[in-house]
């Protein structure tokens, strides 16, 4: 089964690496410099970043341990981040958005 992707189309190519590998921790795979747009992983998420004018599209989810220590660190860091949701006890979600407004959704599960 291949795992989820979702491309990000972002201003600046290099801010926008540095974002999801350092802030949110994403390993990348691949990079194509000469179209600009790279290959990025966390867990079983795949996305693709490539240089453009961002525009709405699909969302990552990825999995995180604590999504309220990790909104708080990315809050610390000046990264917008929406409010963190409990559903019914089972999982925590919240919204993060990258320098572009790309929107990112944290997911945490909490329940048995």
């Amino acid at each position: 089964m291949s795992a989820p992707r979702v491309w990000y189309l972002v201003r600046d190519f290099d801010l926008g690496r540095d974002f999801y590998k350092r802030l949110l921790g994403f390993d990348e795979t691949f990079v194509d410099w000469d179209d600009k747009w790279s290959r990025l992983e966390h867990g079983s998420m795949r996305i693709a970043l490539a240089e453009g004018e961002p525009a709405e599209g699909g969302v990552a989810m990825v999995d995180v341990d604590d999504v309220k220590r990790v909104a708080d660190k990315l809050r610390d860091e000046g990264v917008e981040v929406g409010v963190v949701l409990e559903l019914a006890g089972q999982m925590r979600l919240v919204d993060v958005f990258d320098p572009d407004g790309n929107r990112i959704q944290l997911a945490q599960q909490i329940g048995d």
